[in-house]
């Protein structure tokens, strides 16, 4: 056990583009989608301990600790590897809920691979994204750490390197719960599949985006304003949208007439995950 507090990001992410190809017998959707991370961060402090127990702080209000994938993480990683060490956890949250832009996944992944170099697990990714998917479809991304053309439910990954631009992204008034999007009956669930270069080659889109602005007029009103100023859309299932520019310049041009009733950032896309530069950071420390 490294018996130190180490500071841990939790990166969010873009889907740059998502196609719903079919669903599963077991309600689980099929799925094309281009993950991009970018530098917008939860944290987490993680301090490993002797006492078995994993605590978090503070409470997230409305969530319960048995429910918060932070726990679930440290709890999975704990019982699969038959470790009796703990963790303390403090929580410092930045991306918003229920925004589609994988703040849930994300802390999970963080979690599942911070303890497991911390506790000296030594357990390679392909494991640690194989524990990820029973917590949700996205937290393999997340741990594999680099921008990916997913397929599946999102666990099958292929490398990819899209532009890292500068993004405005907009978190209308409202969050929005995954399974509200994908139980919805007139949800597109048909799309034809097609290869990443095809895909590439023409307009991103996101299949969930129709459903969204009809039912959540918050985030049609914010998409329709966004796509005065530059290409905007719908990332994930979540609440929120973003634009794509090619300078920070442009980015905070259009960021400072952001609608008062909306959270707004400037963000940049980034192709390695910054839990990835920081994982490398303290291996190189541990050898010093």
């Amino acid at each position: 056990m490294i018996n130190t507090s180490t500071r841990w990001p939790s990166p969010a992410k873009l889907n740059l583009f998502l196609y719903i190809n079919g669903q599963q017998e077991n309600g689980y959707h099929e799925l094309q989608t281009l993950f991009q991370f970018i530098d917008l961060c939860d944290y987490l402090t993680i301090t490993p301990n002797k006492t078995g127990k994993i605590t978090l702080s503070p409470d997230i209000p409305g969530v319960k600790t048995e429910d918060n994938l932070i726990w679930k993480a440290a709890t999975l990683l704990q019982q699969h590897t038959s470790s009796v060490l703990g963790a303390h956890i403090e929580i410092e949250k930045v991306l918003p809920m229920g925004g589609g832009i994988g703040g849930g996944s994300s802390n999970a992944a963080t979690v599942l691979v911070a303890l497991n170099f911390l506790w000296q697990l030594n357990l390679p990714n392909n494991t640690l994204s194989e524990l990820g998917v029973r917590l949700g479809a996205d937290v393999p991304i997340f741990v594999h750490g680099f921008s990916a053309f997913a397929e599946g439910v999102g666990e099958k990954l292929q490398p990819a390197t899209p532009k890292e631009l500068w993004y405005v992204l907009i978190k209308p008034n409202v969050s929005i719960a995954t399974v509200d999007v994908f139980t919805h009956p007139d949800l597109i669930r048909n799309t034809p599949k097609q290869s990443l270069n095809a895909l590439l080659d023409a307009p991103y889109e996101n299949d969930c985006e129709k459903i969204v602005r009809s039912v959540y007029p918050e985030v049609d009103y914010q998409l329709s304003w966004l796509l005065e100023y530059a290409p905007s859309r719908l990332t994930g299932t979540g609440a929120c949208v973003f634009a794509e520019f090619n300078s920070e310049k442009e980015a905070q041009e259009v960021y400072s007439l952001i609608p008062d009733n909306a959270t707004g950032f400037i963000t940049r896309g980034m192709n390695t995950s910054p839990l990835n530069h920081k994982l490398e950071e303290y291996k190189s420390l541990c050898k010093i």
